[in-house]
């Protein structure tokens, strides 16, 4: 196929404390007790891609993120981690590895992506159109779109959800119009060349960017070295390259491309949506663009592709890049969404390790995993959760829809739901805990009660 494959792994990331710790840092929080960066691994290795650079924000979040591939995928794939700067964001991670990028095309993807999408279904697309971008688009879960391709809870409270607005030519295979976040609630305008070129153009908001994207290398290292102040794929690098296709700035040919005089001002080549024209749509816009009214241009004009792969509605497609998404992705995983766990479910439709133990009249429901070497007590209930490896769990607890990750020590009479509990924590007998965060290693006294609210040690700067 001859594409590269970057994966943007990101580093200890803010937005997910206190699930991040300075040992776990996000591409290894677990989601049904794997890290969430193997999903994206094993996804494109089932896909014959099996070469990878994993760039990772820090230099100890790369050491973990490398340690952890070593042990993992020795001799079954070829992975270089690459450390970056933190917090220069999905451009200005790609920007720091330019001398890595050396394949004729570049098939880029967020690491926190769990996806069964088809990575060649991007990279078909970009081949048949010879794009300069091609990027996946999914669709927005039915709860509501938001940042984070999750729902509802605490996030949704803090961060009101924002729509995307995707402009699509008519056969559904080129992007000519992207907003996203903020630009949503302002006036849109969108180049007048583009809506003339094509004729008509089809306004959606039931799509989100998936983060997954295919650059023709040439085109992606000119962009982002010509524009030093873009930060993001997403809000720099894609919207620039759509609206410039018909007035291309790329290098063709060694040479770079005129702006045919559209140096007058916004106002004579952008159109509000409400004035969108007519015309009769044609399917190859570009090319027809490219020669001019009568198709005969002596100097054709220069134009680039953007193109899309709007993926099935049957299709899971969900970043893990807030608290929330954590634990609807690890919902999903062990329910509706299970063939991407990568487990095989009992007849019980739940994961029990063999060396899992149970105490008397306890009961593990369907859509829950136990990991290995764990130890329930006796009249326990868990319903609807992950549990992780080696935890010691008293009598009389429950949990539901909850993550409990690794070495977690619960006591007798113990209620745990709607939470994450990151490992090494110790919730003493009788605890409480509804729709909570618990960082590593904290420690909750006997008898407390704590809805909504996040528990963790102050980390050492």
């Amino acid at each position: 196929m001859d594409f590269q494959v970057v994966v943007l792994a990101g580093g200890f990331s803010k937005s997910l404390v206190p699930l991040v710790s300075k040992d776990v840092p996000k591409a290894l929080l677990p989601v049904a007790n794997r890290p969430v960066l193997s999903y994206v691994l094993e996804h494109f290795e089932e896909n014959n891609l099996k070469d990878f650079i994993v760039v990772v924000e820090g230099e100890s979040a790369a050491l973990l993120v490398g340690g952890w591939i070593s042990n993992a995928y020795v001799d079954r794939l070829h992975v270089e981690v690459a450390a970056v700067p933190e917090d220069i964001g999905t451009a200005g991670a790609l920007r720091a590895i330019d001398r890595h990028l050396t394949a004729k095309d570049i098939l880029v993807v967020s690491g926190d992506l769990i996806s069964d999408i088809p990575p060649g279904a991007v990279a078909a697309a970009h081949r048949r159109h010879d794009a300069a971008v091609t990027a996946m688009l999914c669709s927005t879960p039915i709860s509501g779109p938001s940042e984070s391709g999750s729902s509802g809870g605490k996030d949704k409270a803090k961060k009101p959800a924002h729509h995307n607005i995707i402009g699509l030519d008519p056969t559904k295979q080129f992007l000519l119009h992207v907003a996203a976040g903020a630009e949503v609630e302002k006036d849109i305008r969108v180049q007048k060349s583009i809506l003339r070129a094509v004729g008509q153009m089809e306004i959606r908001a039931d799509l989100m960017d998936a983060h997954m994207y295919a650059f023709k290398r040439t085109v992606l290292q000119e962009v982002l070295n010509k524009k030093e102040t873009f930060l993001s794929l997403r809000r720099d690098v894609l919207p620039y390259l759509v609206r410039s296709q018909l007035r291309s700035e790329l290098l063709q040919n060694g040479s770079v491309a005129e702006e045919n005089g559209n140096s007058k001002g916004a106002s004579d080549s952008t159109i509000m949506l409400s004035q969108l024209l007519t015309n009769a749509s044609t399917q190859s816009f570009h090319e027809l663009y490219a020669l001019g009214p009568d198709g005969s241009a002596l100097s054709p004009r220069k134009t680039h592709k953007c193109c899309v792969h709007i993926a099935s509605k049957s299709n899971y497609c969900v970043r893990l890049n807030s608290i929330q998404a954590f634990s609807d992705i690890n919902r999903d995983v062990i329910g509706d969404a299970s063939h991407l766990s990568g487990y095989s479910f009992s007849p019980q439709n739940n994961i029990i390790h063999p060396t899992a133990e149970l105490g008397s009249k306890t009961t593990v429901g369907p859509h829950c995993v136990l990991g290995e070497g764990s130890q329930m007590g006796d009249k326990c209930s868990v319903k609807k959760s992950v549990i992780g490896r080696h935890c010691r769990i008293g009598s009389n607890v429950k949990v539901v829809n909850s993550v409990i990750m690794d070495h977690v020590t619960i006591g007798d009479g113990c209620s745990i739901q709607g939470s994450v509990v990151c490992s090494n924590v110790q919730l003493q007998e009788r605890v409480v805990l509804r729709d909570c965060q618990v960082g590593a290693g904290y420690v909750v006294s006997s008898g407390s009660e704590h809805k909504g609210e996040s528990l963790a040690k102050k980390e050492k700067q």
